[in-house]
Formats: structure tokens, C-alpha cells, sequence
């Protein structure tokens, strides 16, 4: 049964900020003694998943088994296949999961979950390298084992001492060591970690190109040099770049004209004719441009850095094949 929120008085804020000030203490404190416990178990745990030629299998009880469910996770993002087995499930089949070429990883602080101790004998049989992460090195876990991660803490954050709570930090701290450690040994980089989360933001800044969100040539606005300027600002109002590019006979993108180069030359020739200007007169000659291959986020910060909206996109020639603008890059997310 809940207890009524009246039952007792609610603390002031100064006992919450100390709790939870103690509670953290504790968590540290059992960090900082396991981080001093390290020894080369760690390192022939690294080795002995770096040979899998399989996946991890992560498994664990309770608690134990939501921070299996996240370090399983984390491995998976980074490099090394993985996957979480329920060992209550295992016992009915879920077993099947693991195959000779895996690894597998346990994780119990006391080492003697029922659930998980009655599948050790039967994957020591299947000769599948067993991992552990225990705070109990005499325990069934520890025992059977073929490398042991030391997980232990001195106490839980829990005022009674009872709820897991500094024992799954330390856990979890320890499965993210081991993805970071092997994913520096499998040189794992940006991209092969964008490569694992297309759908998220970095995702979409190391993976998306200029091809991919650019405007195509025919929805680019693009005059002659020898065009009017009144031609000019017909095709950049059909566009809806903001922008016009200018380019030769050949294609060659050799100006681009601007909103903004509108409003300028309208405050600089104020009782001038502009109707006589053309768009070789009024554009900026060598426009910044940038090309397809190129990644969607280098566009961007090169539009940042000369503070400009748009920017051409050309082939090696220096033919446009489209256009890019601040807003195509917001619509993709990039930025």
C-alpha cells in the first residue's frame, strides 16, 4: 500500500539538498574506488571481445537487467555488436540468442541472482567466454566466470542502504569504460557512429551532403550577364532563393546577385536609372560556391562565416548544378 503523502511531514530544502548531496557523495565515492580497482581483468575483457566474432550477450536480473538493456545499447552504437538476454526468459528458449561465436556478459552485484545463476552451468557447456560485472568475486557469478569486472561498493546511496542505487552507477560506469575502450581499439570514428544513428541530429550533420538538400539547377534562378536587372529580379522573385546566379554561355557560375545587392544599389543610386544596369554590372563576381559531395554542415559553416544566406552549388568544371540556402538547411535539420 502507498503511503498517504501526509504521513509525514515533507522535509525543508536544506535536508533535500543534503540527501541528495550524499547520495551523489556516495555514488562518487564508489566510482573513484572502483576506477582504483582496474586491473588488467579489464584489459582481457577488452581482448575477449575484440576476438568475438559474434555479438555480446548482455543479461542480468532486476536492476542489473536495465543496466544491461543500456550498456548492450551503448555497445551496439558504437562498434561492437550487441544484444540483451532476459535469464528468466532464457530458461524458455531465449537461450537460442547465443551462438559459439559470442560473449558472453553477466551482471549481478550479489553474483547469486537465481534467474542468472541457473543458466551459468549451461553456457559454460555451450564453451561461450563468460564476462562478469559483480561486486562478489566468491560468488556463483565470480566463479564461473572467465574474466570478472569487480563492480563492488562499499554501500548504496540509499539511506537504508538497500535500494541499488550506487551499485547499478557503478555498473553502468563500468559497461561504459568497456564501449569506450573497444571503440578506440576498433579506431570507431564520428562517422561510423553517425552511420549507427542516421535519424538523430549528428546523424544528419555527418552523414547528410549538399546533394542531398541542395535545389536542383531548374529550381534555381540563374540570368545571362547581359541581362536586365529588371530580368534579374524577375527571375529571383520565380525562384524564391532570394538570389540570382549569373552565368556564361558555358554554364559557369561567374556572379550571383542578392536581395540584399538590391537594397544596396538602391541606396547608392538613388536618381540613377537602374533599369539600364545588367546583371554583369550589378552581380558579385567569384560567388562562393560549394559542391555537391561536399557534407551539408561544411555549406553551413562556410555561409556563417561570410555571413551570407546562399550559396551556389557547381561541379568540378564550376558549372551550376543548383543552389543552397540557410532555409534548405533548417528544413534538413542540419542546423
Amino acid at each position: 500500500m502507498t503511503p498517504s503523502p501526509a504521513t509525514h511531514p515533507a522535509p525543508d530544502a536544506d535536508a533535500l539538498l543534503a540527501l541528495a548531496r550524499e547520495a551523489l557523495d556516495t555514488e562518487i565515492q564508489g566510482l573513484q574506488a572502483m576506477a582504483d580497482r582496474l586491473d588488467t581483468r579489464f584489459v582481457q575483457a577488452v581482448h575477449t571481445v575484440l576476438a568475438c566474432r559474434g555479438r555480446v550477450v548482455v543479461t542480468g536480473m532486476g536492476k542489473s537487467g536495465h543496466v544491461g538493456r543500456k550498456i548492450a545499447a551503448t555497445l551496439a552504437s558504437t562498434g561492437t555488436p550487441a544484444l540483451f538476454m532476459h535469464p528468466a526468459e532464457a530458461s524458455h528458449g531465449d537461450l537460442g540468442m547465443i551462438t559459439p561465436a559470442d560473449v558472453v556478459l553477466a551482471i549481478s552485484n550479489s553474483g547469486e541472482s537465481e534467474e542468472l545463476t541457473a543458466i551459468l552451468p549451461l553456457i559454460k557447456r555451450m564453451g561461450v567466454p563468460l564476462l562478469a560485472m559483480t561486486g562478489r568475486a566468491d560468488s556463483s557469478l565470480g566463479r564461473h566466470a572467465d574474466v570478472m569486472l569487480d563492480t563492488g561498493v562499499a554501500r548504496e546511496a540509499c539511506p537504508h542502504n538497500l535500494a541499488p542505487t550506487a551499485s547499478t552507477t557503478a555498473q553502468m560506469a563500468m559497461g561504459d569504460a568497456l564501449a569506450v575502450a573497444l571503440l578506440s581499439a576498433r579506431g570507431f570514428q564520428p562517422d561510423d557512429f553517425a552511420r549507427s544513428h542516421p535519424g538523430g541530429a549528428l546523424g544528419r550533420r555527418l552523414l547528410t551532403l549538399v546533394r542531398d538538400v541542395m535545389r536542383p539547377l531548374e529550381a534555381t534562378p540563374q540570368v545571362p550577364p547581359t541581362a536586365t536587372l529588371i530580368e534579374t529580379m524577375r527571375a529571383m522573385s520565380a525562384g524564391g532563393l532570394g538570389a540570382a546566379a549569373v552565368v556564361d554561355d558555358a554554364g559557369a557560375a561567374i556572379g550571383i546577385f542578392t536581395d540584399g545587392d538590391l537594397r544596396r544599389l538602391i541606396e547608392r543610386r538613388e536618381s540613377a536609372d537602374l533599369r539600364q544596369l545588367t546583371a554583369g554590372e550589378v552581380m558579385h563576381p567569384q560567388p562562393r560556391t560549394v559542391r555537391p559531395q561536399m557534407l551539408a554542415v561544411e555549406a553551413a559553416d562556410l555561409m556563417e562565416t561570410h555571413r551570407i544566406t546562399s550559396v551556389l552549388v557547381v561541379d568540378d568544371g564550376g558549372r551550376l548544378v543548383g543552389a543552397l540556402n540557410h532555409h534548405d538547411l533548417m528544413r534538413a535539420k542540419v542546423i
